[in-house]
């Protein structure tokens, strides 16, 4: 018999030199072009602590965008840390399917709690593209069993330039080609509406003389083919991946009272503007717009462990109640659906949104944010800033006048925050928009420091 050959587990030295090496043989990195990775220094974290990152060589680096969007009070909060060690010496894992845990259900009730009125019920998940595709589940679902099935309801409106998610489903519903449209052949068949990009207008309007001309035509596509759509979903007034678009006032109010009229339920996105990254709890609070479904995530952790959750309505859900034999059942589960841990850190997440009223302070910062970033608008190649709360997009362009974007070769994006990095700040680009998100918990010093240090990255990197 031959003898079988055991690898030897050779621990992993805590040298910079070594991991980084021990990266580029092992790691495959989301969303990140590896032939370009292998060439360079990769920035490997080794803490975090407050509002600030620091890698294996001790620098620190100012978190300007909340570590992928999903940082709420900083790194290390006293209070998360205590609820996450307290929940592990009880139980750290214990299924949802067909029976209980305490974290699940407690926060359930403070999401009910916080959640735009009319919405009832939670179901977990893990992350915001699996919130996605339940919430396109059950839209889809409650038309085929409802009280009066519309069996006929079974496609979903999305917008141009919208992203929720990498999940197959959710990339059904993604509108941004670079990421979605290899893709196409997988999908089950869609609509997609023109989004309200105001700086880039798909119908070639002005933004001094539009009159939302966008909706009318969203309500076109509804009047003429309402009979067979479920859901609208959308990320309310902020398209994130798209480059941090910003609806205009009253859009998202529009789209509600038009799902109303042409019974189409709304689908809110809100993973990644929910938790206050928009001066609100949830973005949708701000045209007092009650959703059918909503999906949450990134933030409800405060960043610190994978979770997610969809919730419905009473209506909604009712549709799933019937008998066993009756097969009314939503048949969608995940292993680690309602985990505990990641409960018990959503629930102290949330106890930290109170106890340092962190809403209120942060109307305050958002004032002097904005502030910050008029002075951009002297720098030539910037052509539009956006901003809803503490999301920022600049979008930075070789021709202010004729809104020319920079050729892809030149890799601007990438060149400001690189040039960002190296004076202390970490942050991200989507194309050529610079994202601007720092933690909830950002002090206002630290706030004016990555406006002054993404401001002479961009100097720097365009005026060359």
């Amino acid at each position: 018999m031959k003898k079988k050959i055991k690898k030897a587990i050779v621990p992993v030295k805590n040298n910079a030199p070594h991991l980084s090496k021990m990266d580029k043989k092992y790691l495959w990195h989301p969303f990140t072009q590896m032939r370009d990775f292998l060439n360079d220094e990769p920035l490997i974290i080794a803490e975090g602590k407050g509002n600030y990152l620091i890698d294996i060589k001790r620098k620190k680096y100012l978190d300007g965008v909340s570590s992928l969007w999903v940082t709420v009070h900083g790194h290390r909060h006293p209070d998360i840390n205590a609820a996450i060690i307290a929940q592990v010496k009880k139980i750290s894992h214990s299924t949802l399917f067909g029976i209980s845990n305490v974290p699940a259900i407690k926060l359930a009730q403070q999401l009910v709690k916080i959640s735009p009125p009319g919405i009832n019920k939670v179901f977990y998940s893990e992350c915001g593209a699996t919130a996605v595709e339940i919430g396109l589940k059950i839209a889809f679902q409650y038309w085929q069993q409802r009280k009066n099935p519309r069996p006929q309801k079974t496609k979903f409106l999305y917008l141009q330039n919208s992203y929720h998610g990498d999940t197959l489903g959710a990339v059904g519903v993604g509108g941004i080609d670079l990421f979605h449209k290899i893709y196409r052949p997988l999908l089950t068949e869609n609509i997609r509406v023109y989004g309200p990009y105001c700086y880039r207008c798909f119908l070639g309007k002005n933004q001094t003389s539009c009159k939302m001309e966008c909706v009318d035509e969203l309500e076109k596509i509804m009047r003429t083919r309402h009979q067979e759509i479920a859901a609208f979903i959308i990320e309310p007034l902020v398209q994130g991946a798209a480059g941090m678009v910003i609806a205009p006032r009253g859009y998202l109010k529009k789209v509600k009272e038009l799902c109303n009229k042409y019974e189409i339920l709304l689908i809110a996105d809100e993973v990644a503007v929910g938790f206050g990254r928009t001066g609100r709890m949830f973005a949708c609070e701000h045209e007092h717009v009650s959703p059918d479904i909503m999906a949450v995530g990134k933030g409800i952790t405060g960043g610190y462990l994978p979770l997610a959750a969809t919730l419905t309505t009473d209506e909604v859900y009712k549709a799933f109640l019937g008998e066993f034999w009756e097969f009314k059942t939503f048949y969608h589960g995940h292993t680690y659906t309602g985990n505990p841990v990641s409960c018990a850190a959503a629930l102290a997440n949330l106890s930290v949104f109170k106890k340092e009223k962190t809403l209120e302070k942060l109307q305050d910062k958002i004032v002097l944010f904005t502030d910050q970033l008029q002075k951009f608008e002297k720098l030539e190649h910037v052509g539009e800033i956006r901003q809803k709360g503490f999301m920022v997009g600049i979008e930075l362009v070789l021709d202010q006048i004729t809104k020319e974007s920079y050729p892809v070769k030149e890799k601007i994006g990438i060149r400001v925050i690189k040039e960002a990095r190296k004076n202390g700040l970490v942050i991200r680009s989507l194309g050529d928009v610079i994202v601007l998100m720092p933690p909830l918990s950002i002090a206002k010093a630290e706030l004016k420091k990555i406006a002054e240090i993404t401001f002479a990255a961009i100097k720097k990197v365009t005026e060359l």
